[in-house]
């Protein structure tokens, strides 16, 4: 069974927010741990705007699949915290510059957004947006940043995103596992190659 749809019309806009401003968060954050819970929060957003077209049970599978990946990555930063960047001062002109980035980001996206609606008859303008932003904020990350969890977590951005649109095009089970194993498959890669310095230390 599908979400309310009063339910729906009353959440939509904010978790097309939600899943803007978790992006950029993840953009700008100095701090793993805000890093990791804003992923988590961030997944609870995509999860209900792929449940405006999907029925929630397979949907659920992209919020549990997404928060495994966040527990695989924050397990993997307990041990080595300085994986995220925490050694870059919190207000720098690097900050700047990608909240600059990240300001362009959002007049290209709504300008463009309407007539990639047009191309998605069955999507929702709050999904055709919010999948815009998390691909454009996991493109940034991946531009500014080159530590592993951080390509990680643009990588899963970007996946979000797009598993937003393939959900206004198709209702998949399959489909769904394998991105649910895609996203975890992310989350092992950052979570050895954050590791390995630490294994091959102690071996």
């Amino acid at each position: 069974m599908s979400i309310d749809t009063s339910f729906v019309e009353l959440i939509n806009p904010a978790m097309m927010v939600l899943v803007s401003v978790t992006g950029l968060i993840l953009l700008l954050t100095k701090d793993w741990r805000i890093g990791i819970g804003t992923l988590a929060i961030q997944y609870i957003g995509v999860f209900v705007l792929v449940s405006i077209t999907w029925p929630v049970e397979l949907a659920v599978v992209k919020l549990v699949a997404g928060w495994m990946a966040g527990a695989v990555l924050g397990m993997s930063l307990v041990s080595k915290a300085d994986g995220w960047g925490m050694d870059e001062p919190y207000f720098s002109s690097s900050t700047l510059f990608r909240l600059l980035a990240a300001s362009l980001v959002l007049p290209v996206i709504s300008t463009i957004a309407p007539t990639v609606e047009q191309w998605l008859p069955d999507s929702r303008f709050e999904q055709v947006f919010g999948g815009m932003m998390l691909i454009g904020m996991g493109l940034l990350q991946l531009g500014f940043k080159d530590t592993p969890v951080r390509v990680v977590i643009g990588l899963l951005t970007i996946l979000a995103g797009f598993e937003i649109y393939y959900a206004t095009i198709e209702i998949s089970a399959l489909i769904a596992g394998l991105l649910a194993a895609v996203n975890l498959g992310l989350a092992l890669v950052g979570a050895y190659l954050l590791l390995s310095p630490i294994m091959e230390k102690k071996v």
